[in-house]
């Protein structure tokens, strides 16, 4: 009796050990097929563009190939409510945008997923903005706008690329810490917003680098300032808003990857090393900053605690300024 139930404990052991050995064997072979990579925008964009630009670096160190699928609606809850639902086996990932981590479920109650049903695996890059002014107004510094508005109170505006995107809390962010009334005025797109505040037809807007930079240079536009926390390599001379006067200002666009809650922590892991070694391969980063924008590699954790903050900031912000969905 004794032997008997010692062999059998002891069979459960190798029993066990063997399947333990069977699942580090399995993850140790992870990938062994295509990554499917879902983008919530369409082709050409700078998210979509973005990935594209790791994607061969990315390959390479996984040794296995990677597959973009691009789903675009619903400011990026269409995408991430398919990654959302997908197996957690490190083959469905998805580019998740800022709005449909931290902004899309404070001013929707009805959303498609929650993102606490994704494991952040890297933020991925950061695309700040800039507020400017056109030519013929009289205001080219932060202190200078702030008191145009407080003389006009309601009687200037700034355009901005859309309702509930990036560059609108921004903006909002703007008048709410410099205590001043501004009209904020929705475009479809940053491009149709510059197009406006060249031509004067309203005096300020929060652009994107892109659609910006060439005509900031020329002198066309007057550059306030950019959201960013620090300086941009772009434009360098053109200060931030913080140290403009208006503390502790910063406000970024953004998009990181993430994956179905539950994927393991080891394959997890394994992404993160893969996107983040691409993510500071000098010609990648190049490809990036044609784009304005910057290379953001952090570790899983750091990127879970920036949505986290990143939520609490702008859910704070839509309820005081009583932001609506388009």
């Amino acid at each position: 009796m004794f032997r008997t139930g010692r062999s059998r404990i002891l069979a459960a052991l190798a029993g066990a050990a063997l399947a333990m050995l069977s699942s580090q064997a399995a993850l140790g072979a992870y990938p062994e097929q295509l990554i499917k990579i879902i983008v919530t925008f369409p082709p050409g964009g700078s998210a979509d563009t973005v990935i594209r630009a790791l994607e061969p670096v990315v390959s390479a160190e996984l040794k296995q190939g990677l597959v973009i699928e691009n789903r675009a609606g619903a400011g990026g809850n269409i995408g991430m409510a398919a990654v959302a639902q997908a197996k957690p086996d490190g083959y469905t990932l998805g580019v998740a945008p800022a709005g449909a981590l931290t902004v899309n479920p404070h001013i929707n109650p009805s959303m498609p997923f929650d993102p606490k049903e994704l494991a952040p695996i890297t933020l991925l890059a950061e695309i700040p903005f800039v507020l400017v002014s056109s030519a013929d107004v009289p205001a080219r510094t932060a202190a200078e706008t702030i008191s145009l508005a407080k003389a006009k109170p309601g009687g200037l505006s700034i355009g901005h690329g859309g309702n509930s995107t990036a560059m609108h809390l921004t903006a909002a962010l703007f008048t709410q810490k410099a205590g001043i009334t501004m009209e904020l005025v929705p475009y479809r797109g940053t491009a149709p917003a510059a197009v406006d505040v060249l031509a004067g037809h309203v005096p300020f807007a929060v652009l994107d680098i892109p659609a910006s930079r060439q005509l900031i240079l020329e002198g066309k536009l007057n550059a306030i300032g950019v959201s960013s926390a620090r300086r941009l390599a772009s434009l360098p001379a053109v200060p931030t808003l913080a140290e403009s006067g208006i503390a502790g200002f910063e406000s970024v666009g953004w998009f990181g990857l993430v994956a179905p809650a539950g994927t393991p922590a080891d394959i997890v892991a394994r992404l993160n090393e893969a996107f983040v070694k691409a993510l500071k391969d000098p010609s990648v980063a190049g490809k990036i900053g044609t784009l304005g924008a910057e290379p953001a590699p952090t570790s899983p954790e750091q990127f879970g605690r920036f949505i986290q903050s990143e939520s609490a900031k702008w859910g704070k912000l839509i309820s005081e300024a009583g932001i609506k969905a388009n």
